[in-house]
């Protein structure tokens, strides 16, 4: 992933920067809140890890002014800090915004760990903005369009995302304007047919389950 690392020390900074490319990521530099706020404007980077105590705009600043941008995709919040994680400073944190928070110095497999988390949050956060803003779905067929451009059944897209099963039925306007005129075509009564078992209809309407 990219990451913007904000850190006013220089030595601090080095060894965040080194944890961070040895773990496999794109690391982006800058020494204080405001040259955080300028990058993010012009390279809307997905992670932020900041020191809390810096000169200027601090770090819970900085994550009150990254949550109160309006449109832009949501930014995973990492506060680094040399204080003890107490329930006050922790509290603190989280109403500002942050996501996680780590003590120095740092710990590379716990800053590994929070990497991961926010990772999948971020994946999960995608996919769902998918769905809220606009997907692509075929006028004829219904199948949708992924992020990976392959085209699947809606079923399968939203089983694979949310786990939601689907059964089949037949809504009333499906049975008047579809099924009704392909029995009636076939000779075949109405009435006897809702008595008997009802043909699978052409183009069923799904009609979502949750499985327990």
């Amino acid at each position: 992933m990219k990451v913007l690392a904000v850190e006013d020390d220089p030595v601090a900074r080095a060894v965040l920067v080194r944890t961070l490319r040895k773990l496999g990521h794109e690391v982006i530099t800058v020494s204080d809140g405001l040259s955080a706020l300028d990058h993010l404007a012009s390279d809307p980077v997905r992670v932020i890890v900041s020191d809390w105590v810096m000169p200027g705009l601090d770090g819970l600043e900085l994550c009150r002014r990254v949550r109160a941008r309006l449109g832009s995709d949501y930014v995973y919040f990492i506060l680094l800090s040399g204080k003890s994680p107490s329930e006050e400073n922790q509290r603190e944190a989280i109403e500002a915004g942050v996501d996680d928070f780590l003590r120095k110095p740092l710990d590379s497999q716990e800053i590994w760990m929070r990497l991961h988390v926010a990772e999948r949050i971020l994946r999960f956060a995608t996919q769902v903005r998918q769905l809220e803003a606009f997907l692509p779905i075929c006028g004829y067929c219904k199948k949708i369009r992924d992020d990976k451009n392959y085209w699947q059944k809606i079923e399968s897209y939203i089983n694979a995302r949310t786990g939601t099963d689907f059964s089949h039925s037949i809504c009333p306007d499906c049975y008047t304007r579809v099924v009704l005129p392909e029995l009636q075509s076939l000779g075949i009564d109405p009435t006897t047919a809702e008595a008997s078992t009802p043909p699978p209809p052409p183009r069923p309407c799904p009609h979502v389950r949750r499985t327990a």
